[in-house]
């Protein structure tokens, strides 16, 4: 079976002066499915969404969204997509039902009044929707913002970062549009610092690092590079180092201990390490336990692995939030 791409970037550049902010992003998104884009600060990622978004213009490389030619077919694409940025774009001085009928003139939708009140309704809305948006919090400013993004059905809908300085519950009706969205074969691109969010929402993830794609996979792929996080808790300080060993010898990786916890933790990529084995394995060397587990890697360990991530933003950071 041949896979279609909505979203399909080869070898696309971009410079701003002196700051490379892309080395290279080859990217490819299959129909109806939502990809997360990950990376540290200035690793990329909302230049890659604004020359996706065709709100820049690539130095070099190129790409096809929705089966247009990004830079050939420029007008076409907007027309196919749809742009959430970190930026509202929503007039406070207008009501929630105003800013939406605007978007959709603007667009040139047919029955605009009603795909207003659907979207006010989808995203919990409606009580709120004849009140200027000025007075909403941040919270309803940013579904309204994603609303007004669907005003056309895009075919792709590009979010960066949609749910940041969100409460949980905003947050959750997010999702649940997101979900929504793809079972009805919307293509979604979303980059997100919430790694749990990529988790829950991606079917693929893309690692952006230093302007290029340096890892690739399902959530459940980029996991199985780290490897399972075996720990356990001892009951006696002095029984430490005979811990360590144990885990030395069953995980074949350098143990790290917390002398506060009196707990040794260490990596192992075989699948075959169970839970029974590990504390039966202790047992037998006379170590006494307060607790033991075996956790699967988040993809808070996958981001760190692989990317070398520390807070530390990239020297084109500041480069790309200007631009």
């Amino acid at each position: 079976m041949t896979t279609t791409y909505a979203v399909l970037s080869e070898g696309l550049e971009k410079r701003f002066g002196a700051v490379h902010a892309l080395r290279g992003l080859d990217l490819a998104v299959a129909e109806g499915t939502v990809c997360g884009v990950l990376g540290p600060n200035g690793a990329g990622k909302t230049t890659a969404v604004r020359l996706l978004t065709t709100l820049l213009r690539p130095d070099a490389g190129s790409a096809r969204i929705a089966g247009r030619d990004l830079v050939r077919e420029a007008a076409a694409v907007r027309r196919a997509i749809g742009v959430t940025g970190q930026d509202t774009s929503i007039d406070g001085d207008l009501t929630g039902r105003e800013n939406l009928r605007l978007f959709a003139r603007l667009h040139r939708v047919d029955g605009a009044a009603a795909r207003a009140a659907e979207l006010l309704e989808r995203f919990g809305l409606a009580e709120a929707a004849d009140r200027p948006a000025s007075g909403w919090s941040g919270g309803m400013r940013r579904r309204l913002d994603l609303a007004a993004g669907l005003i056309r059905r895009p075919e792709v809908l590009f979010l960066d970062e949609p749910t940041t300085g969100l409460d949980p519950a905003s947050r959750n009706l997010i999702w649940d549009v997101v979900r929504e969205l793809t079972d009805e074969g919307t293509t979604v691109l979303l980059t997100t610092q919430y790694l749990e969010e990529a988790d829950r929402l991606a079917d693929d993830i893309a690692v952006v690092d230093r302007g290029r794609v340096a890892h690739t996979g399902s959530p459940a792929q980029l996991k199985s590079l780290v490897g399972t996080h075996a720990e356990v808790v001892v009951a006696d300080p002095d029984a430490l180092t005979a811990a360590a060993g144990v885990l030395d010898r069953l995980t074949g990786a350098p143990p790290s201990l917390d002398r506060e916890r009196n707990a040794v933790g260490a990596v192992t990529r075989d699948p075959a390490l169970t839970l029974p084995h590990l504390v039966r394995t202790l047992d037998a060397a006379g170590v006494p336990l307060l607790d033991a587990s075996l956790r699967p890697p988040t993809l808070d360990d996958v981001f760190l692995r692989l990317t070398g991530a520390a807070g530390s933003p990239h020297p084109s950071d500041d480069k790309e939030r200007a631009a």
